[in-house]
Formats: structure tokens, C-alpha cells, sequence
């Protein structure tokens, strides 16, 4: 199987180092409009095919599939130009800029009979995939009550100082991927009620949110983020679960450390993720989760499935996100309707 890669940057050093360890696939071709990144990218990993114009490496093709590693506004244009190119496609999130967008994007690959499937890769982290499948499997009943939080100070601006030149920030970063685990968790959302501040005066976007959903199946649950969160030990880059259900509770503790209560015992498991040769803490909790949902893309078009995370799905992330703001700059509780 045979792919190409759109965007050569911060992140997706770890894309192309996970994609050259999943057996029987090959990246032939790389993109990027900064010439430096391009070539850096191309020495390091053995890619003989470097293009710095994307219309011009769909145009040569020779590949099964394309992973597109960009920001948020190139997104239409490069999952349009796939699809017409005939290749299934991996998108990194926020999947779109908007609900327009992202509609026409699922539509562009459905009609080309093509798979797209959002990088939404917090679900898919090994210690948060060990709580998803224990809720699942009914560990501790039926759940009603959730909280979801990843609150920080890592000087995340650094590696990626766009992050701070954006009117939306953390919710739009971050807050989605811990929205989109709330509804691996929960299922969908009725409405929601988001809060947001700006305590970084040097960036211009919000750094905390706090937001409250009401899941259709019962559960109510509590999304919160930071990057202005001043605490030692530091938990960077972990997402911290609590969860009460009818028969008992589940708590995803910093330190990955998952601790289920139930039926009268406790049982406490280290969930820590494994540091990949590729890796390097604290970010290995997130580069082992890119290696996963990459391997489940790959999984999926060679068994003829839907990817978990597909274009379609996102939509119901992507929603909450424009609900979340929406919620905050008015003042009141959104429903999902409205999206």
C-alpha cells in the first residue's frame, strides 16, 4: 500500500515515523510549500518524490492514499483534490474551519467511493482506550456522570507558535480531541454549555474552557482544558478521567493509572504507554496514539470497513466545537439541532 503525505511540519515527523513502521506500507511522496521542511523530511525518511505543489503530486499519483497533515483552511481544497484523484485519505484535525466545509469534504469522498477518516487521535491513546473498553464492557454499569479533563502548563507554543496567533485557541486545539473522547465514552450530545478565558495575555485566543454536555443516552458529563494550569508534577500530555456509573466508578488518575471500583473490590492497573524508538517524553503518549490510528486506517482498507473516527463521524466532533463557541460568546446552552 502505497501513500503520500501532505505537510511536512512539527507533527508530522511523528506521521511519517509511525507510517514507516506499519508492514506493508510505503510513503512515496511527500508535500510542502517551504522548501526546508520538504527536503529535511525527504533526507530523514528516504523519500525520493518531493513535490511543492499538491495539485502537481495528485496530477503524477502512483499512490493508494494520501495523509494530510496541514492546518484547518487547506482542508477542503486538498480532501476535494483527493477525492477527485481517486485516493482514500487520512485528514488531520480540526477537520474543517466549518460545518460547510466539513459536509462538502465527507460528500466529495462519498461520492468518489473513497475512505476519509479525521486524525482524531486522543481517543485511541492506550490508557484512554483501556477506560473506553472497560466502560464498554460494563465494568462499572451503566454510566451517568463524566468528567473529562486535560489541564496544563507545558509551554506548548514553542514546538508550534501558531497555536498562540489564532482568535480560537484551546477549544479548537485541544478541547476537540477531549470533546471527541467524551463521546467515545458518553455517545452523542443533546446540548451543551461551554465557558471560556483568556489567562495568557500573550496569545490572543482562549488558553481555559469548561464545558458541561448532556449525552442523549442519560449522562452529563464535564469537558475542561487548560494551558494555564500551574502544577507540579506536570501532566502533560495526559487526559484525566472520572466516571461514575450504576454499579461503581472509573478514574483515569495522572501517572496512567486506572483504577476501577467495583461490586465491593478496587482494582488498580498501570496503563502507561510504551515509549516507541521514534519517541520522546512527555509527547510518547501521543505519538504511540498516531501510530495507532494509523495502523486502524491501514486495518480498514484492506478489510473493507469504516474507520471509527471517518469524516462522517467527526462531523458530531466538529459540531461541538462550533457549539462550544457559540455557547460561550452568547451566554446560554446550545443545542446540537442547531448545528
Amino acid at each position: 500500500m502505497k501513500g503520500a503525505l501532505i505537510g511536512c511540519g512539527f507533527f508530522a515527523r511523528n506521521q511519517l515515523h509511525a507510517w514507516r513502521d506499519i508492514d506493508g506500507v510505503e510513503i512515496v511522496a511527500i508535500c510542502d510549500r517551504d522548501a526546508g521542511r520538504l527536503n529535511e523530511a525527504g533526507d530523514q525518511f528516504g523519500t525520493e518524490h518531493r513535490y511543492s505543489d499538491a495539485n502537481a503530486m495528485f496530477a503524477d499519483g502512483g499512490f493508494d492514499f494520501v495523509d494530510i497533515a496541514t492546518t484547518a483552511p487547506s482542508h477542503r481544497p486538498l480532501v476535494e483534490a483527493a477525492a477527485k484523484a481517486g485516493v482514500h485519505i487520512i485528514c488531520q484535525k480540526p477537520f474543517a474551519e466549518n460545518m460547510a466545509d466539513a459536509r462538502a469534504m465527507v460528500a466529495a469522498a462519498e461520492a468518489a467511493g473513497k475512505v476519509l477518516m479525521v486524525h482524531e487521535n486522543f481517543r485511541w491513546q492506550s490508557a484512554v482506550r483501556a477506560a473506553i473498553d472497560a466502560l464498554r464492557s460494563g465494568a462499572i454499569g451503566t454510566p451517568f456522570f463524566g468528567r473529562v479533563s486535560f489541564r496544563s502548563g507545558y509551554d506548548v507554543y514553542a514546538g508550534q507558535p501558531y497555536l498562540a496567533e489564532g482568535k480560537r485557541f484551546i477549544i479548537e486545539d485541544l478541547g476537540i480531541h477531549i470533546l471527541d473522547i467524551a463521546r467515545a465514552l458518553f455517545g452523542e450530545v443533546s446540548a451543551i454549555t461551554a465557558s471560556t478565558k483568556r489567562v495568557n495575555p500573550k496569545i490572543n485566543g482562549e488558553d481555559v474552557a469548561t464545558m458541561l454536555l448532556a449525552h442523549h443516552g442519560g449522562v452529563t458529563s464535564v469537558v475542561d482544558c487548560s494551558y494555564a494550569t500551574k502544577r507540579d508534577p506536570e501532566t502533560f500530555p495526559e487526559t484525566l478521567l472520572e466516571i461514575d456509573g450504576t454499579e461503581g466508578t472509573l478514574r483515569l488518575d495522572a501517572g496512567y493509572r486506572l483504577t476501577i471500583q467495583a461490586g465491593g473490590k478496587s482494582e488498580t492497573r498501570d496503563v502507561a504507554p510504551p515509549v516507541l524508538p521514534w519517541a520522546e517524553r512527555p509527547w510518547h503518549n501521543i505519538q504511540e496514539s498516531v501510530a495507532i490510528i494509523q495502523q486502524h486506517f491501514v486495518d480498514c482498507l484492506r478489510e473493507g470497513l469504516v474507520p471509527e473516527t471517518s469524516g462522517a463521524d467527526n462531523l458530531n466532533t466538529l459540531a461541538l466545537v462550533e457549539a462550544a463557541y457559540l455557547s460561550a460568546a452568547e451566554g446560554r446552552s446550545v443545542s446540537l439541532e442547531e448545528m
